[in-house]
């Protein structure tokens, strides 16, 4: 993930660049004038040194960071009494981070003319969605191993499930990146023009995958209802307000995913009245995803998923080791039965006989 993030920050710095109050990319010519800035680095939203296309609040950045900030700290807790640090690590990172997108915006709207504060609080805020998306595909993934006798969904295995969602994921962000870094192409409109366009195929193919993942979600809840009727349920443990408590907040990230197509449909100038007004931003995204994560602070996994069979087996590093040199003494054993086999062809020989003469002749 380190390296992921790594490799976005660029891109997110040119597309944000891009989008700022004041830029241009369609012309040589400059169409703005900088502006003296005010109270805080203010400065009107059209001017050269604007990076806001709004006066950011304060006070909304200090009251999301609050918020964001007691859920972080409860999911921490969570993580280490219900004993799933693994699982609660990457919903608690995800908290963190919007956390500290909002303290670094409440800092940016005191410094209005510090770019480094937009673009860290940009992409937090973009990222930490992500790592929500990506609990409720690993979460998911252990209910199925812990509850379903077959341990998988049609052929997903439930261990392989929330690597390949989470993978998925990532790969429909690689595309927004890409259409980010088109949109960054100063002086070619038709470029950004395409570049929004590929951005917002992105987004769509993030919300394809959701709704992939909820088809297995709900044939998840079919089969457990069905178990329950048969009366051959092996846990006793409440799993219904966690499999709606995923759908809910599968809601909340489509909530949040239609907000920046429909942002981005609109155009990135100041004609776009989604880019002008904080509240939609705050409403649209940042809301959606406080309600989530305190969703999964009532309903953690915790109280659902408990005792054996609740995690996946993690194998010790000396039974990895082991593993390898078993997968590689096979794939000796296989070379080496091939190459019999052939050399039993060419003699006109049973690979039986063959093995024989090499064995008395040894």
């Amino acid at each position: 993930m380190t390296t992921f993030v790594t490799s976005v920050v660029p891109t997110l710095t040119s597309t944000i660049r891009n989008t700022m109050p004041g830029s241009t990319t369609t012309s040589a010519q400059p169409t703005c004038t900088t502006a003296t800035p005010g109270k805080y680095g203010h400065v009107p939203a059209d001017a050269c040194n604007a990076y806001y296309s709004y006066d950011p609040s304060f006070v909304a950045a200090v009251t999301f960071a609050v918020f964001f900030g007691i859920s972080t700290v409860t999911h921490f807790g969570q993580a280490i009494w219900y004993k799933k640090k693994y699982l609660c690590s990457v919903i608690t990172m995800a908290a963190l981070w919007e956390t500290l997108a909002f303290v670094v915006r409440a800092l940016g709207s005191r410094d209005q003319q510090s770019l480094g504060m937009v673009v860290i609080a940009t992409l937090l805020l973009l990222l930490a969605p992500i790592l929500i998306n990506a609990f409720v595909y690993m979460t998911l993934g252990r209910m199925i191993y812990y509850f379903l006798p077959e341990r998988r969904i049609w052929r997903f295995k439930a261990s392989s499930l929330a690597k390949t969602f989470v993978w998925l994921d990532i790969s429909a962000f690689v595309v927004q990146g890409a259409g980010g870094n088109m949109m960054s192409v100063e002086d070619s409109p038709s470029t950004n023009d395409t570049g929004r366009k590929v951005y917002m195929i992105g987004v769509g193919i993030q919300e394809f995958f959701i709704l992939i993942f909820v088809t297995i979600a709900a044939r998840f809840h079919i089969r457990m209802n069905d178990l329950e009727r048969r009366r051959q349920m092996v846990r006793n443990t409440p799993w219904k307000f966690l499999s709606w408590t995923l759908y809910t907040v599968l809601v909340l990230i489509t909530m949040r995913i239609l907000f920046r197509l429909v942002e981005f449909s609109s155009g990135t100038d100041l004609t776009n009245d989604l880019l002008r007004n904080e509240w939609y931003v705050l409403g649209l995204d940042a809301l959606p995803m406080l309600i989530a994560v305190f969703l999964l602070n009532l309903f953690h996994p915790g109280r659902s998923l408990v005792g054996p069979g609740s995690e996946f087996p993690r194998l010790s590093r000396k039974e990895k080791k082991a593993l390898k040199q078993q997968k590689r003494a096979s794939k000796i054993r296989a070379k080496e039965r091939k190459k019999t086999t052939k050399a039993a062809k060419r003699a006109g020989i049973s690979l039986e006989d063959h093995t024989s003469l090499r064995e008395s002749a040894s």
